[in-house]
Parts: structure tokens; sequence; C-alpha cells
């Protein structure tokens, strides 16, 4: 049952952007399942799924598993969005394009980078903390060739 049940919450998040537990609840029990909230929880855990930027612009689950396309997403979500980076000691603060701090934000949550501890968004302006004042300018060097190598690319079309 277990398996099975797992099988189709993968299913559930690959064709729907679901974005709350509740939704995936709600989904499962459409499809014959019966379950809570804490069954759905310790899913989420073992299956490793991850919130990542849904095609309604708003945070959806996604498998961990889904590998090279979901992380090209989250990179050209950081370079569509990106305008400038600056560190300061372990903050780093990143502008953006209006209205794209929040993916922004969740996409580098999302990519793992050891040096972030975490992202806190406004509307155009993302303060990522890192875990060393030395990571600061490394990690704003970094976001500048993402951004960078996307416009090469956009201008080599």
């Amino acid at each position: 049952m277990k398996n099975a049940r797992q099988e189709m919450i993968l299913e559930i998040i690959r064709t729907q952007d679901i974005e709350t537990q509740d939704e995936l609840v709600a989904k499962l029990k459409e499809s014959g399942f019966s379950v809570t909230q804490a069954t759905i929880s310790r899913d989420i855990r073992q299956l490793e799924l991850r919130k990542e930027i849904g095609r309604n612009g708003k945070s959806c689950y996604a498998s961990s598993s889904g590998s090279r396309d979901v992380k090209d997403r989250y990179l050209r979500t950081l370079s569509d969005a990106f305008v400038s980076a600056e560190a300061s000691g372990n903050i780093l603060v990143l502008h953006t394009v209006s209205g794209m701090a929040m993916a922004a934000a969740a996409a580098i949550d999302s990519l793992d980078w050891k040096e972030v501890l975490g992202c806190i968004a406004g509307d155009d302006t993302v303060f990522v903390a890192l875990r060393n004042p030395e990571e600061g300018q490394g990690t704003a060097v970094r976001l500048r060739k993402i951004a960078e190598e996307r416009m090469r690319g956009y201008s080599q079309r």
C-alpha cells in the first residue's frame, strides 16, 4: 500500500502543481487512498520531495530526483531574475527584476549550495545568509556568472 501510495504521489506532482500537503491529501483521496497529513508528511520526507517554482509561478512539490532538468530550471530562474549581487560579510544582497525575488530565493534554496544557510525575499531583493563571511564575494561571482552565461546563450540565438 505504501509503495502504491508513493507512486501515486510522484504521478500527481509530475502532472499537477501541488502547493500544500492538504492539496496532496485531497488528490490522493480522489485517487482512492485514505491518508492523513502526518502520513503525507512522512512520504514527502521519504521521497525527498522539495519545493520548486511551478508553471503558475508559485512553489509546488517536485521530486528531487528530477535531476538536471530541475536544476536547469532553477538556474534559468536565477538568470532571468538577476539584476545585481553584492556581499557584505556573511550577507549577500541579490537585486532582481521586480516581482522575481521570491522565485530567485526559492531557486537558491533549492540548489543546495553548501555555503547558503537560507534566503529572505521581498519584491525585488533577496538577502542570502551565508555560512561564512569569506564566501560572500565568491557566491556573488557565482550568481553573476549564471546570469552572464544565460545572456551569452540569448545573444547566440
